[in-house]
């Protein structure tokens, strides 16, 4: 880890001396050049009016990293390619933005993402932190670079699902990193698609099923199964004070909602949520609002148990009536809503339609990792040992 300086602007810019038109500079001159255009830093100019760095593509971001290409923005601030110098090698930097909660989420991030490298022994499937910086007020950290999100993948396909044997080593994978995470006695909080990026870019395309316009689109599958987590900016160390909202709302599991507190088991309901996503390719629980997310949860996994419900935080209360039951449909906002739970079928139906080899064994493990009562919830290590994943693929 390093602080990079920057370079003291001057008010007046020094003109270069004048050449004559035939007249052309020295081979050391021209490299000298050169090599001062590498070494120097962008001009200093404003944020924007959120906060974001504002930059140009092909201009240093440091003398030490080029920026290449945006290669996404979240609330957080904004990630960009950039070519490290030092290194020669392309590395992914998480620019965040110069407000003080971001400020402060990001130095929380690099010590978690320190302390994850700093134990780890062999491969932990989290992405590695390579150097952090602190740019004029922007906190700056270099990771390296990987390749599209499995969410990407989803959205590049037209959300067609994954053949059940890469979803199976996808799911291997994460349960991996999260063992990783909870031996270490760490929450990531927010696993979802998004947050968990294949290591190659590269893919394979296969002839896709045709559309109503009779043009077959391409179907494209990575090449390697090879996937690492990342976002840390949420994860939490388990005996530290825990805020009431966490994940993700699609991937958030039910004590959550109903304000029960939450602890490692949470993860595991967001894995469980990634691999029927992954099976399906959509989301298995679109919704917004909370009394419609217990209403999806309802209609796919059976009622919620009395002992939680009894426990609920005054202000979920009002999501139930006569003590125990789910106030639905009475309490819908709209018809499209009591559609939208209509909609879904119970789990194991779900994936009988969508996969056909393992679903026995699949559908086994999604309800252990389902479970609405975090402690019979699967572990992470339990559901590793499930024999979904031994069977042969």
């Amino acid at each position: 880890m390093g602080i990079e300086t920057e370079e003291v602007e001057k008010t007046r810019t020094r003109k270069r001396p004048r050449l004559g038109w035939d007249v052309a500079p020295s081979g050391l001159e021209a490299h000298q050049t050169l090599a001062k255009a590498r070494r120097s830093s962008p001009p200093k100019r404003g944020d924007d009016h959120d906060g974001h760095y504002v930059f140009n593509l092909g201009e240093n971001l440091t003398p030490r990293y080029k920026i290449l290409s945006k290669m996404g923005e979240g609330t957080f601030g904004r990630v960009l390619e950039c070519w490290d110098r030092q290194t020669r090698e392309y590395v992914a930097i998480k620019i965040v933005r110069s407000i003080r909660k971001y400020h402060d989420a990001a130095m929380i991030e690099i010590d978690i993402l320190q302390h994850l490298a700093k134990n780890e022994k062999g491969t932990s499937g989290c992405v590695q932190i390579r150097n952090w910086f602190d740019f004029r007020n922007h906190i700056c950290i270099v990771f390296e670079k990987l390749g599209p999100s499995l969410f990407d993948f989803l959205k590049r396909n037209k959300y067609s699902p994954f053949p059940v044997g890469l979803v199976r080593e996808f799911g291997h994978q994460l349960l991996e990193s999260v063992a990783y995470m909870h031996d270490l006695h760490l929450i990531h909080t927010d696993l979802k698609p998004e947050n968990i990026l294949l290591v190659s870019s590269e893919c394979v395309k296969l002839p896709g099923c045709k559309s109503s316009s009779d043009e077959t689109h391409l179907w494209c599958l990575p090449k390697s199964s090879a996937i690492k987590l990342i976002d840390f900016g949420s994860t939490a160390f388990d005996n530290q004070n825990h805020s009431s909202i966490v994940s993700t709302r699609h991937y958030r599991a039910p004590e959550i909602i109903l304000g029960l507190g939450w602890s490692y088991p949470c993860d595991l309901w967001s894995v469980g949520c990634i691999l029927i996503e992954l099976c399906t390719g959509g989301a298995l629980f679109q919704t917004h609002e909370n009394l419609e997310h217990l209403a999806m949860m309802e209609r796919v996994l059976g009622p919620l148990p009395e002992h939680m419900i009894r426990r609920a935080s005054r202000g979920s209360e009002k999501y139930f009536r006569s003590g125990s039951r789910l106030n639905w449909p009475e309490g819908a906002v709209s018809r499209e809503s009591i559609r939208a739970v209509k909609k879904l079928d119970r789990l194991k139906n779900m994936v009988s339609q969508h996969v056909e080899s393992s679903r026995y064994f699949l559908a086994d493990l999604l309800e252990g990792l389902l479970k609405y009562d975090p402690s019979e919830r699967l572990t992470a290590r339990q559901a590793l040992n499930h024999p979904f994943f031994s069977e042969s693929k």
